[in-house]
């Protein structure tokens, strides 16, 4: 991939699928399910400068977090679809 780096509080962040399956094995369309979804943060910015100094960002690169089925802006980099998104849109850190 090419190097990238996402400006202030901004993350761009790969989308981790999760096969589910029912009880019986059959497989659940993404349309009926209703959780966020899970990423691993590819790059990170610098933070959101306020009053000449900026806010170092909560997460780094390698990190796994849940954000919304819509938050973002998907982008295509060197053939791979990714997301980008500001700091303030995705919900927790897995650890």
């Amino acid at each position: 991939m090419k190097k990238v780096r996402p400006l202030h509080d901004r993350l761009l962040v790969r989308r981790i699928e999760e096969k589910e399956t029912a009880s019986r094995g059959a497989l659940v369309p993404e349309t009926a399910k209703r959780k966020p979804w899970k990423g691993e943060v590819v790059a990170v910015g610098n933070g959101k400068k306020r009053d000449d100094t900026s806010k170092v960002l909560d997460v780094k690169v390698g990190d796994k977090i849940l954000f919304g089925k819509y938050a973002g802006t998907g982008v295509k980099i060197s053939g791979e679809d990714l997301v980008i998104l500001p700091e303030d849109e995705f919900l927790v850190v897995l650890t």
